[in-house]
């Protein structure tokens, strides 16, 4: 066993991460999926929805070809409507509250169709919105992802000149860096940012970063409000020994390593370890699957039961090929010569619910051994931080602390989406964005 470059040829690569939800092939398509909806009165697919899309109408201006219309009602409530159609987890929101799921029929093809309008406009440039007059407001907004983009969106729109704060060198978040490929392409990720900020008055500031290149007391000084959007991003530790032994990474660095790297330079193990079974971590085995890994495992503490992942996300991780360990915990990752060569784990069991619900997992005092060449720690992401401890910003172990109003303690300063949350959806982010925005501007009007 060894980890080396990924074995794949440019050709294989760009297969094993082509799109994995294709579109309507044919408009015709799309318009008999619109004509299934039952246009539902106080619709459970537009209740579920974070951003409150109105889903029937959406459809309805589908199936009567008004997709210009169709795009605007999606905009309207989730400018990053597109990516959102590719990695929301709609089996538990929009179609996961379709009523065609209480007759045991397959439910409408939601993000399919949201997919179909968000996209053309996107790709045609259409211009559904009209910024107001400038009205001499400045606001800076830390971070271009989902949350910082959906608030400077709407800002905008209402005559506020935006200024961007971005660490990387190109928008999105994680949409851009820290999501499978194949669920979403660098090209729509690209597209999509222009999109939003075509609507002018926003200046992206790229490789910015906060606590290195300014500070929020130096926003505080040069703009009339500021919204921290930061995100999340330095993955959870394991605590354990070995886990500085070469051959061990992070899902995060990982991800992002594939996102923005020549895919020969990505090193990848003959048989790897995923540690976790969110979102994150099927992207991750999933990947390591297709980068060229003979075998994936992927180890977690709880049942099958108790996943923290969609079954449709588990579905794609068996598909590729991966397999499961339930009921383990790693306890060491043994080396040689400084490498990694197998992970211990211990046995679990699980007793009385936790917190959250879900039953606590006991070890059992036995453990087992598993030969690995790879271990890819994917349990969860801590906030920065470091960084909001440079700050006055008042916080509980790193996330934001806001209002109601999502404001933070410091006067003009506002936060939302995983800084706050510490992680939730994409579609989460874009919301908690939006109501930054309508709590900045009574702020500032």
């Amino acid at each position: 066993m060894a980890i080396s470059n990924n074995r794949l040829t440019k050709e294989q690569y760009i297969q094993n991460f082509s799109d994995i939800h294709p579109p309507f092939e044919h408009p015709e398509g799309a318009i008999i999926e619109a004509n299934r909806c039952l246009n539902c009165y106080d619709a459970p697919c537009t209740k579920s929805c974070p951003t409150s899309i109105d889903v029937p109408l959406f459809i309805r201006q589908i199936s009567t070809d008004n997709l210009k219309g169709s795009a605007k009602t999606i905009l309207s409530s989730n400018i990053m409507g597109a990516a959102c159609s590719k990695v929301c987890p709609v089996e538990k929101l929009c179609e996961g509250a379709c009523v065609y799921n209480l007759l045991d029929e397959k439910p409408i093809e939601i993000a399919k169709l949201q997919r179909y309008s968000a996209e053309k406009a996107i790709i045609n440039n259409w211009k559904l919105f009209e910024r107001k007059q400038a009205i001499g407001k400045k606001v800076a907004i830390v971070g271009a992802g989902p949350a910082g983009l959906a608030c400077a969106h709407a800002l905008a729109k209402e005559g506020i000149d935006v200024t961007i704060f971005e660490k990387e060198s190109k928008g999105g978040g994680l949409m851009t860096y820290g999501v499978a490929a194949y669920k979403v392409s660098d090209k729509l990720c690209d597209d999509e940012v222009d999109f939003i900020l075509s609507i002018g008055g926003i200046e992206v500031k790229y490789n910015k970063t906060l606590g290195i290149d300014f500070s929020i007391a130096d926003l505080q000084k040069q703009f009339d409000a500021v919204f921290l959007g930061i995100g999340v991003g330095i993955a959870n530790t394991l605590n354990i020994p070995g886990e500085d032994l070469e051959g061990v990474e992070d899902a995060i660095s990982f991800i992002y390593d594939i996102r923005t790297k020549n895919h020969n330079s990505i090193k990848i193990g003959d048989k790897v370890a995923v540690i976790g079974m969110g979102m994150t971590a099927i992207d991750a085995a999933t990947q390591s699957k297709r980068l060229g890994a003979e075998e994936v495992i992927m180890i977690y503490r709880r049942t099958e039961n108790e996943k923290p992942c969609t079954q449709v996300e588990l579905d794609i991780a068996k598909l590729d090929g991966c397999s499961f360990i339930w009921l383990a915990s790693p306890k060491e990752i043994r080396g040689e010569n400084g490498k990694v060569k197998s992970i211990v784990c211990n046995k679990m069991e699980l007793g009385e619910p936790d917190a959250s619900g879900r039953k606590s997992p006991i070890e059992t005092g036995e453990t087992f051994e598993i030969e690995v060449d790879m271990v890819i720690k994917a349990t969860g992401q801590m906030p920065y931080l470091d960084i909001i401890n440079q700050s006055e910003v008042k916080n509980n172990k790193g996330k934001i602390l806001i209002d109601k109003s999502n404001s933070t303690n410091l006067k003009g300063v506002f936060a939302g989406g995983d800084a706050v949350n510490g992680g939730k959806e994409v579609v989460d982010a874009v919301q908690a964005g939006k109501d930054a925005a309508k709590a900045i501007l009574e702020y500032l009007i």
